[in-house]
């Protein structure tokens, strides 16, 4: 791949850096493509150093954070037709309607059966479990990830009284530091890096609640504070954020607790569900 302007910048700042940020800068140059499918904690493991050197080698690259730095470092890539495909956008230019159809199909299918190859029996199981003994569940997403979260606690809310979603990230991080041990906080992100979701988790975590992490990646800042994590398997660059892939792979995880939540729950679920369908019947023409 030729040099970019981005990793040129890098060499050239890179003896003004410290001995931590000069090895965060060697596995950059050395596997720039790799960095963009690795979350900050991810790097930090990779270079044998903690997330705040990786931190501060973006802020030397005058970046406001990771994300910015991996975005710039894609931005400035340069693409031939023989090299690997950043985004699926970039995958269907030129195709046909059908070939289209084709690739995005594949893509979520894909993205499902990672997601399946990734699922632990136990954190599941632990998961339900936290579900089920909480008196009150908060699921909270940011953004796109936010849609997830509504979308789960609608679902939820269909069947049990307990379940909330809050969309104001200032009124997420208020909600958190009232909860207590009885309540469950389940975090949406894909990153697991999003700064709100981050303090929401360890508000509602120093209060006693529990927290439960749907994400792509098993390490991250906001997994530091998750009790359990289920992991979603599309993988999304920098220029894909929001990918209906990623999407489709958190739902399916969600769908699946709500499932079989359900059916451990048959009667109690079944009778929450036809009040709330009768509460709603006369808004149906």
């Amino acid at each position: 791949m030729e040099q970019n302007h981005f990793i040129q910048s890098i060499e050239e700042t890179y003896h003004t850096l410290t001995k931590a940020e000069k090895k965060v800068a060697d596995y950059v140059l050395q596997n720039s493509r790799q960095v963009l499918f690795l979350s900050i904690t991810d790097l930090a493991d990779a270079c044998q150093v903690g997330e705040t050197s990786v931190y501060r080698f973006c802020r030397s690259m005058n970046m406001q954070g990771y994300q910015e730095f991996k975005m710039q470092l894609s931005l400035g890539m340069t693409e031939t037709p023989e090299q690997e495909k950043l985004s699926e956008s970039n995958e269907l230019l030129g195709d046909t309607l059908k070939e289209t159809a084709e690739k995005i199909m594949q893509s979520h299918l894909s993205a499902l059966r990672e997601t399946y190859c990734l699922l632990k029996q136990e954190e599941l199981e632990l998961f339900l479990e936290k579900i089920d003994k909480a008196k009150r569940v908060f699921f909270f997403g940011i953004g796109d990830s936010l849609l997830i979260a509504q979308e789960a606690c609608h679902k939820f809310a269909s069947i049990t009284g307990k379940a909330y979603c809050i969309s104001d990230p200032h009124m997420q991080v208020i909600a958190a530091s009232s909860m207590t041990a009885d309540d469950f906080a389940v975090m949406i992100s894909y990153s697991g890096a999003t700064k709100d979701n981050i303090c929401t988790a360890k508000t509602a975590k120093q209060e006693g609640a529990s927290v439960g992490c749907i994400t792509r990646f098993r390490k991250s800042p906001l997994t530091a504070y998750s009790d359990v994590t289920l992991l979603c398997g599309a993988a999304e660059g920098p220029m894909d954020g929001g990918s209906v892939s990623a999407k489709v792979s958190q739902l399916y995880l969600i769908d699946l607790l709500y499932q079989e939540y359900y059916t451990r729950h048959y009667e109690s679920c079944r009778k929450t569900r036809e009040k709330a369908s009768r509460a709603i019947v006369e808004k149906i023409f």
